[in-house]
């Protein structure tokens, strides 16, 4: 069994970089467990744990439904957290709406589904993961420090390739291991 997702690479630009050292400088103290830069990416399906035999079915279907796809294109702009300033879970950064990214993921999630693979039913919302809050001492100062940056543009993300993850949870944070890219 191994923990897997399918994602898009995204490479931090200038602006994003940035604002993500400005977010965690401005949260230092308080208990939040920040994405490693170099682990950046927007997640199409998370899986979960996964027998090998379904990854390599995954992989077929990947392979499937992303070949003559095309490559797209998405902008990365604005912050905000999930589930409330009051009770945070997930400070992200946010995707400016992309039809043809909704499309890539509907594409994907009905090959995984027509293959006896169980997806959660909620509704895909793009993001980027940039912090799993524990606690904050002080939500208004969270509040402040993401709000800084809720309407700004940080770059534009093109997308060549879709990449199939495991994910090696550690205590010091996960370890991403790419286990195969799909070209679009």
């Amino acid at each position: 069994m191994k923990r897997i997702f399918i994602a898009i690479k995204v490479v931090p630009g200038e602006a994003f970089i940035k604002m993500y050292a400005s977010v965690k400088a401005l949260l230092g103290s308080e208990r939040i467990t920040w994405m490693n830069p170099d682990n950046i990416h927007l997640t199409i399906v998370f899986l979960g744990d996964t027998e090998e035999e379904r990854i390599k079915i995954a992989s077929v279907v990947l392979h499937q439904n992303c070949a003559g796809f095309g490559e797209l294109s998405f902008n990365l702009e604005g912050t905000g957290v999930f589930k409330n300033f009051r009770d945070p879970k997930v400070i992200w950064a946010g995707i400016r709406k992309s039809e043809r990214l909704m499309m890539l993921n509907k594409q994907i999630t009905n090959g995984l589904k027509n293959t006896g693979f169980k997806i959660e039913e909620r509704q895909f919302n793009p993001h980027i993961t940039i912090g799993r809050v524990r606690s904050v001492s002080d939500p208004e100062i969270l509040k402040a420090a993401v709000s800084r940056y809720s309407d700004t543009f940080f770059q534009e993300v093109r997308v060549k390739e879709v990449v199939l993850y495991e994910s090696i949870l550690r205590p010091d944070g996960p370890v991403y291991r790419s286990m195969g890219s799909f070209h679009l």
